[in-house]
C-alpha cells in the first residue's frame, strides 16, 4: 500500500492508504475518544463521539474518524469549538440513558457535559453495538441482536442461542462502555433457565 501524509492537530502523520483517520491518529499517539470502536470489528460509527473536523480542498466538514479514510494533504482537528460542542451534546444524550457509566462520566468531565440536561430514560444502553457485532463478527454465534427501531431500539439476547453459548463465553461483557450488559444477561439467563425446553439442555 502507498503511504499518505496528512496533518492531525498540526502534526505531520504518515498513514497507509486505506486507513481511517482514527487508525492514523492512534498510530501517531493522538487520542480520539471512541465508545463503539473495537480493533477486531468492522467500523460502525454508531456513537459519533469520534467526530473530528477535516479540511480538504478548501472545505471543512465534521466526520466520524472511525469511518473516514485518510487522504493526501488532509488537515484534521481532533478538538475545536464545533467538535467539542458535538461531543458534549452526544454525551448529554447518552448520559440520559446511562448516567452512572464511568466511561461516560470521565468524558463528561472532559467536555463539560451536564448529565442532568435531558430527562432520564434509564435503558443502561447507548446502542454502541459492540456486544452485537462482537458476537456476530468474532464469535460467529449471533446470540444477541437489536430489536425494534428508532427510540424503541434495544439489544436483546436470543434465548435459544444464549442458553447454549453465553455461559461459557461472556467475552462481550467487558466491551460494554456502560458496564450494564452483565445485568442484562443475568436477567436473560434467569428467564431462559425457567423455560422447560432448556432444562438440562436443548430438546432433541
Amino acid at each position: 500500500m502507498s503511504e499518505i501524509t496528512l496533518q492531525i492537530d498540526g502534526k505531520e502523520v504518515k498513514a497507509r492508504d486505506g486507513m481511517t483517520i482514527l487508525e492514523a491518529a492512534q498510530s501517531a499517539g493522538i487520542f480520539i475518544p471512541t465508545l463503539c470502536h473495537h480493533e477486531k470489528l468492522e467500523p460502525y460509527g454508531a456513537c459519533r463521539i469520534c467526530t473530528v473536523e477535516v479540511e480538504t480542498r478548501g472545505r471543512t466538514n465534521l466526520v466520524a474518524a472511525c469511518l473516514y479514510p485518510v487522504e493526501k494533504n488532509l488537515v484534521v482537528r481532533t478538538r475545536s469549538k464545533k467538535v467539542d460542542k458535538i461531543r458534549k451534546m452526544l454525551l448529554e444524550l447518552m448520559l440520559a440513558h446511562a448516567p452512572d457509566a464511568p466511561k461516560l462520566q470521565d468524558l463528561a468531565r472532559e467536555y463539560g457535559a451536564d448529565k442532568a440536561r435531558f430527562e432520564k430514560e434509564p435503558s443502561f444502553c447507548i446502542l454502541c453495538g459492540l456486544c452485537v457485532r462482537y458476537c456476530a463478527e468474532v464469535k460467529k454465534k449471533n446470540a444477541i441482536g437489536f430489536i425494534d427501531r428508532g427510540t424503541r431500539r434495544e439489544i436483546s439476547f436470543i434465548s435459544e442461542i444464549a442458553a447454549k453459548e453465553c455461559w461459557n463465553c461472556k467475552e462481550c461483557f467487558p466491551l460494554c462502555p456502560t458496564e450494564a450488559l452483565q445485568a442484562a444477561y443475568v436477567l436473560t439467563g434467569a428467564l431462559t433457565s425457567s423455560l422447560p425446553s432448556f432444562e438440562g439442555g436443548s430438546k432433541k
